[in-house]
């Protein structure tokens, strides 16, 4: 209120000036009668104002002071005096109330406190239900809520991704299975080697993932929040874990493709000891079998980020790291570190970057208790993926005031155009850490 009289009154000012500059312009010593009887107005209504706001003023003094007696006169401690307002007594707490404030009555605001100290007494009231904890509502930070974890899709990353072709439900690439041959000629004129090249082809299905989850129409329109994109942001972190998850393990049976794990045919090496130089032989032995099969080297490593931190503590016989920083310029090492993660890319070891997925299992072996490491060719794998489609619909579920909303795509993931681009380190050296 008081904005808007001092608003007003810098208007009323601005129109008084304006006034005394018209006379001023036209060189006059006086104003007109209309002129005159304006600026008296005026000057009036200013006058006005400032005697308005003053009382405002004050006002909002009394009640600052007001409200500061009754903070300091309500966390005092009880004690056991007879009651001051009482019904039928002389006094009155209004009256104390406004003396204290107002008139600076010392002996009133005495009353006030032993009053207020009765009155806690009485009823103490708190922020628990039932005492005073309804007038204080829990706040929902709606903007900053927990979402549910999941961990990415890394190795399905490293394949490199191509756009599903439509219009099918699976995908053959054509395979040259034995080849042709050339040899030296025995003599001149004489038949050269002929030997026929014979051709196969290896299948991935296309596999739908999807997934949806019916929202009530009330918690859609009246939630602060757009609740069906809370809904379709946890559907595509499932997704994306899911489509990693088929990558790495997939059976190839119900639906669902093929893993790198699960492929027929890939190197297998086993390490029977949980010890560094084991583990170490085992994944030199990996690399030398995609050397001597595939003829090109391997791409990456990929291990649990348990068995990562594992090799992170170990030592050398003088209890020097055997897995450090590259940035150390290290000698005599057994892996290069690169940024802690708990995913993704965390260093190098024998050449090869060296990638951490949690998807990878810690549940196998008669134990149940060992992970695996994969050593491969990544580009010599594909993965087709479709646009991701998420979609809500009220049609068949109208009835109830409910929405279903779904997000699916589709996907074929091949693993088998070259088998022996890839090892699968297992067994007993690779059962559960110890630190």
């Amino acid at each position: 209120m008081i904005k808007a009289l001092q608003d007003k009154r810098a208007e009323l000012r601005t129109t008084l000036d304006g006034i005394l500059e018209t006379v001023h312009t036209e060189q006059r010593d006086k104003l007109t009668a209309d002129e005159q009887a304006r600026f008296d107005a005026g000057e009036s209504e200013i006058r006005g104002i400032d005697e308005r706001v003053s009382e405002l003023d004050e006002q909002i003094r009394a009640d600052d002071a007001a409200a500061e007696v009754t903070r300091r006169y309500t966390s005092v401690q009880v004690t056991s005096e007879p009651e001051v307002y009482r019904k039928g007594a002389q006094l009155s707490y209004f009256r104390d109330l406004y003396r204290a404030t107002n008139k600076g009555d010392h002996r009133a605001a005495e009353r006030l406190e032993r009053n207020n100290r009765m009155v806690m007494e009485k009823r103490a009231i708190s922020t628990t239900t039932g005492a005073g904890g309804e007038f204080v509502p829990p706040d929902w930070m709606e903007d900053q809520f927990i979402a549910y974890v999941r961990p990415g899709r890394i190795t399905a990353n490293l394949v490199p991704t191509q756009d599903l072709p439509p219009g099918t439900d699976s995908i053959n690439i054509p395979k040259v299975n034995t080849g042709t041959a050339v040899a030296p000629q025995s003599s001149q004129n004489t038949g050269v080697q002929q030997t026929d090249l014979t051709t196969t082809s290896v299948a991935s299905p296309v596999v739908t993932i999807a997934g949806g989850q019916t929202v009530s129409l009330q918690l859609i329109e009246q939630s602060p929040l757009n609740i069906d994109d809370v809904v379709l942001r946890d559907l595509a972190a499932d997704y994306a874990k899911q489509v990693n998850t088929q990558v790495l393990l997939g059976p190839g049976t119900g639906g669902q493709m093929t893993g790198i794990t699960t492929l027929a045919g890939t190197n297998a090496v086993t390490v029977g000891t949980t010890t560094i130089a084991a583990l170490y032989s085992g994944i030199a032995n990996a690399i030398q079998l995609i050397h001597t099969q595939r003829f090109l080297p391997p791409t990456a490593v990929i291990m649990h980020p348990r068995r990562w931190a594992w090799l992170m503590a170990q030592l050398d016989s003088q209890s020097r790291p055997l897995v450090v920083p590259a940035a150390n310029a290290p000698m005599n090492v057994l892996a290069d570190m690169g940024p802690q993660a708990a995913q993704g890319y965390v260093g190098s070891i024998l050449g090869l970057p060296v990638y951490v997925d949690a998807l990878l299992p810690t549940n196998l072996g008669a134990g149940t208790n060992q992970d695996e490491i994969i050593v491969a060719k990544m580009d010599d794998l594909i993965l087709w993926e479709g646009g991701v489609k998420a979609e809500a619909f009220q049609q068949t579920y109208a009835q109830n005031l409910s929405v279903f909303v779904r997000l699916y795509n589709y996907t074929s993931f091949q693993p088998a155009r070259y088998p022996k681009s890839i090892a699968v380190i297992g067994g007993v050296g690779l059962a559960q850490p110890s630190f």
